[in-house]
């Protein structure tokens, strides 16, 4: 089992930054990939970027170039930097674990 906290999230204008962090306990020996999602009000659950344990990393279209996921040197916490944030990027941001594993959400609101 993996338990995950994320933490980070608030209110910001457009074109702002945040940066979302994620703790993971447990079985954090057995992660080979972490991720974070966000999900809008109405809408699914969207996979935003993910970094493998060789620290490989991929992002939706939506993010691509604003985004970065990283993992701390211990490998058990994640980040999400969130550069030129717009209202679309408004959210509830979940981090994951091994696409099985989800924390409660940290909720991200980005308005002027």
């Amino acid at each position: 089992q993996v338990q995950l906290v994320e933490s980070g999230g608030g209110l910001v204008q457009p074109g702002g930054s945040l940066r979302l962090s994620c703790v993971a306990s447990g079985s954090i020996f057995s992660i080979y990939v972490m991720a974070w999602y966000r999900q809008a009000p109405g809408k699914q659950r969207d996979i935003v970027a993910t970094i493998y344990s060789g620290g490989t990393t991929t992002y939706s279209d939506s993010v691509k170039g604003r985004f970065t996921i990283s993992r701390g040197n211990n490998k058990n916490t994640a980040y999400l930097q969130m550069n030129s944030l717009q209202p679309e990027d408004t959210a509830v941001y979940y981090c994951g674990a091994n696409y099985a594993y989800w924390g409660q959400g940290t909720q991200v609101t980005v308005s002027s």
